[in-house]
């Protein structure tokens, strides 16, 4: 079975809210066997969403509509689902009903314009909405299936898991799942990564996907099967042939984060940590290294002429004269002999470039950037980039 979500609101399409229900909706179907391969979004605008939904019964198997089911007069789900459908909205009084008895739970008066939200498409399915006002409905046709739920979040989940869910588990005779295994890597860029499993990638169940984030790479492996045990079998076959060739940048899977599988190797290794950070003013760097135990000093330097002081260089050296990753590597080597940790990382950044150094012992990884323009997420790349070279560094120096 494949669906599409099909989002509803002009404020998505202004930016003014950001779209979550999607991304929850597609994890909840993913679970039950369901492909979603399009995300639609359309402002409020009855003929567009008409359009909308048209198009995606045409590609999908069901279409589930998030949005526009209040009662002012910009909410045109409604409109849009019959237009769609080919089929006119119907006053149905036992949803008038409910809506007027959730209101006299909330102890609130209602106004004449809910009203409006007991008409739904002519013979739709009505679905109780537990948390909210807005009723919501399915609508079957010979095309296809639409439901449509309500736009906020708490009130969508509730329905999906009560209502939707169950709805198309019984579709779909409640076989095959989905299930889905994350790989996280560091010190190694998508091409590279992409360069050693292109073979994987064309693989059509379990497929194997990557997403590049800020610095850091996810390898994503996606299995269907009829069992949970059959869909981790085929994960375990793709993730065993990529750790053979790519462990070594692996360091987590699913939801862990690099700064904390970091602190936890060094703690389990018993080392400390000093991080240096020059430049501007920017507190993230230093959110990633909470002071603690592990932690033992969190330097700041605002301005790179007091860095160059501190190291015994000239202060008045023009920065796009000077070598970044030099830059870092002294630093991070005057900081481990100063503080007395035995790991340091260096972070040295100004608009005409970039370096990151991490030193343990005498072994040392240096890199140096010049991202260009205002690279808003240069910060967070560096970073990431400076916390993998050390975690790197931390396992080959002992393993």
């Amino acid at each position: 079975m494949n669906a599409e979500i099909v989002t509803i609101g002009t404020e998505l399409l202004l930016g003014e809210i950001v779209d979550t229900n999607s991304a929850y909706i597609t994890r909840q179907l993913r679970d039950i066997g369901v492909n979603v391969y399009y995300l639609t979004t359309v402002g409020d605008n009855k003929e567009r969403i008409a359009a909308a939904i048209r198009t995606a019964l045409s590609r999908s198997d069901v279409v589930i509509t998030t949005g526009g089911l209040g009662p002012t007069v910009d909410d045109m789900t409604r409109e849009g689902v019959a237009l769609a459908t080919n089929r006119p909205l119907e006053f149905r009084p036992d949803l008038f009903e409910q809506i007027r008895e959730r209101f006299e739970q909330l102890g609130a008066p209602m106004s004449e314009n809910n009203r409006v939200q007991a008409y739904i498409p002519a013979g739709a399915i009505p679905l109780t909405n537990r948390l909210g006002t807005a009723p919501c409905f399915i609508v079957e046709t010979e095309q296809g299936t639409v439901i449509s739920l309500p736009g906020v979040p708490r009130e969508m989940k509730d329905m999906l898991a009560q209502s939707v869910i169950p709805y198309l588990r019984e579709r779909t005779g409640g076989k095959g799942i989905i299930k889905a295994r994350v790989l996280r890597t560091a010190g190694i860029g998508e091409s590279m990564i992409d360069a050693q499993i292109a073979d994987l990638e064309t693989w059509s169940n379990p497929t194997v996907g990557l997403a590049a984030h800020t610095g850091q790479t996810d390898i994503r492996i996606t299995a269907r099967a009829d069992t949970e045990a059959e869909a981790d079998a085929l994960i375990a076959q793709a993730e065993a042939i990529i750790r053979e060739r790519l462990g070594r940048y692996i360091f987590g899977t699913d939801r862990d984060q690099l700064e904390d599988v970091f602190l936890a190797l060094l703690r389990e290794r018993g080392l400390t940590l000093a991080v240096s950070y020059t430049g501007p003013a920017d507190d993230s760097f230093a959110r990633r290294f909470p002071a603690s135990d592990i932690v033992c000093a969190r330097l700041f330097t605002p301005t790179l002429s007091e860095l160059l002081t501190r190291l015994g260089l000239d202060p008045d050296s023009p920065p796009e004269t000077l070598d970044f990753g030099q830059l870092a590597r002294l630093e991070a080597r005057h900081v481990l002999q100063s503080t007395g940790a035995q790991v340091t990382i260096a972070y040295v950044t100004a608009d005409v470039g970039t370096g990151i150094a991490a030193v343990m012992g005498e072994g040392e990884r240096v890199r140096r950037y010049k991202f260009g323009g205002a690279l808003v997420e240069a910060p967070a790349w560096a970073s990431t980039w400076a916390i993998g070279m050390a975690w790197q560094l931390v396992r080959e120096q002992q393993a």
